[in-house]
């Protein structure tokens, strides 16, 4: 792909993933949040947090049935918004919906199954945003790609966290649930149909995060 092709694609993903953010001001400044914003707020954050996980575990598959190798360049990016939109969605609860109040927090986590399964798919990403840089590829190595499987445990837990949420209707985190399931059985199939190579350290020229 030329230079000036992918510099293109790099502003319009940019701009896709800043668009949920926008929208969120937007609303904010002209009242359409509704009658609960901190509710709208957070369930946004946290909904987009999951699509940007679910669009990096994407990538992979798509970049392989596709032949395109370019779309690795983008899922390094994708997936530091989803951490991003992870942070909103905490920031959200732990400012505007607990202000502060941690022992609050610590009773939510003990005695509210969902919250429990956010505050652990949030804790998860922490790990890969802070190790997404090429440095941390080259120093970890191996551990890299082994650390950063951790975005499957993440994923799943943030789905068991929006289904418990909902309680009753759940027919949009099963939706998730199975792009999900789709995601990593794809994965599991694809180690016994590939024919095992040796593995080998790969370089930090190729490797992009999460690329398992």
């Amino acid at each position: 792909m030329s230079k000036p092709k992918l510099v293109w694609l790099k502003s319009a993903v940019w701009m896709g993933c800043l668009t949920p953010l926008g929208r969120l001001v937007y609303l904010g400044l002209t009242g359409g949040l509704g009658a609960n914003p901190i509710e709208f707020i957070t369930l946004s954050t946290g909904t987009w947090t999951l699509v940007f996980l679910l669009a990096t575990l994407a990538v992979t598959p798509l970049r392989r049935l596709s032949g395109q190798n370019w779309l690795i360049k983008f899922r390094r990016l994708i997936g530091l918004f989803g951490f991003f939109y992870g942070c909103l969605h905490f920031t959200t609860y732990i400012w505007l919906d607990k202000f502060f109040n941690f022992a609050d927090m610590l009773k939510d986590v003990a005695k509210r199954p969902f919250i429990t399964a956010g505050f652990t798919a949030f804790l998860l990403l922490i790990p890969l945003a802070a190790t997404s840089t090429t440095g941390s590829i080259r120093r970890l190595g191996r551990r890299w790609q082994v650390l950063h499987r951790l975005i499957y445990i993440s994923a799943a837990a943030a789905v068991i966290h929006f289904w418990w949420k909902v309680k009753a209707d759940t027919r949009e985190p099963a939706i998730y649930a199975t792009i999900l399931a789709a995601l990593l059985a794809y994965r599991i199939l694809a180690r016994f149909v590939r024919p095992r190579t040796r593995m080998s350290v790969p370089s930090v020229s190729t490797l992009r995060p999460g690329e398992e």
